[in-house]
């Protein structure tokens, strides 16, 4: 089983750039998207993350269920559901502000009970860092996965409005990416991280982390790049036909890259650092088209495997 741990949340997206917008109620938050992602591809998939009992934890079992997702926290806890208000710039590029609730509700033993005693892939980022009281019980289930056998996968995923102690998150941070076999992250989290460094150099800093074999790194636009030990590659977007927006555009290119990953046999420490250009630059085209197609549509709907499929057949 693939299992994804962090927040879900409710995003609260604007219809249209204008100031003043209409806002409409989508479920999200990127370990959210991530997981319904890798489970329309195809995966067995659970997610780990508490539920609120209010309707907007409705609103999120939804989608789950319709595309199969294991909720492995099963009873739903009290606090009101995590939200994000979304705002677009005029290239329709998302950014957040948050205020958060039962994506917190947790504890370590309730996550621990909840944990398959077989893993295959356990994907990791987003507000796990964030809070000290929190970071620490997430390494515990990083540890723990890998334990039972786990690939890390770990999706930087910057949320600097809600970081309020820089140097501590930092310091978070680098435990993870400790951990990770494979790290995600945008253009924008590199700025943020290391802007004295070019791409190249902050994933060869990366690399020479333990355990890390392969870093992919988005580009809005201008498509995505990967390094693992021995090459490197770089991949276009695929611009659907019907541009919606780019909300979880990187969670499902992250869902396409792992699945493609597994598929090929390479999603496993050892193989990952082996990948040369040719597999690096095949992979990112899958992930481009898985992400491609959600941006043809509005919030976040990750593609099914057959319409990817049918994207590359052509």
């Amino acid at each position: 089983m693939f299992v994804v741990g962090g927040e879900s949340l409710i995003d609260l997206v604007p219809v249209s750039a204008a100031p003043g917008a209409e806002r409409v109620a989508h479920a999200g938050g990127s370990p959210f998207n991530c997981a319904i992602a890798l489970a329309k591809l195809g995966n067995d998939t659970g997610f780990l993350c508490p539920i609120s009992q209010d309707e907007h934890g409705d609103l999120l079992l939804a989608p789950l269920a319709e595309a199969k997702v294991s909720v492995l926290l099963t009873e739903r806890v009290a606090a009101p559901t995590t939200k994000a208000i979304v705002s677009f710039n005029d290239k329709m590029q998302a950014s957040y502000v948050f205020e958060r609730g039962a994506d917190r509700a947790f504890t370590r033993d309730g996550l621990l009970r909840a944990l398959p005693q077989s893993i295959a892939l356990y994907q990791v980022g987003g507000f796990c860092p964030i809070l000290e009281e929190d970071a620490l019980v997430w390494l515990d289930i990083v540890r723990a996965a890998i334990g039972r056998g786990a690939t890390i996968s770990f999706d930087i995923n910057v949320r600097d409005k809600l970081v309020d102690d820089e140097d501590g998150y930092r310091r978070r941070l680098s435990q993870f990416l400790d951990l990770a076999h494979l790290i995600k992250l945008s253009e924008e989290d590199h700025a943020w991280l290391a802007p004295e460094l070019s791409i190249e150099d902050y994933a060869a800093k990366l690399l020479d982390r333990p355990n890390c074999e392969l870093v992919v790194v988005t580009l809005g636009e201008h498509g995505s790049r990967a390094f693992s030990r021995r090459a490197e590659a770089r991949a276009a977007i695929y611009a659907p036909p019907v541009f919606g927006d780019t909300v979880g555009a990187g969670d499902s290119l992250m869902a396409g890259i792992l699945t493609w990953l597994s598929e090929t046999g390479a999603l496993k420490p050892g193989a990952l650092g082996q990948l040369d250009a040719e597999a690096l630059a095949t992979t990112l085209r899958f992930g481009a088209v898985v992400a491609g197609l959600n941006c043809g549509k509005k919030g976040c709907q990750p593609p099914s495997r057959a319409e990817v499929d049918t994207i590359l057949a052509a």
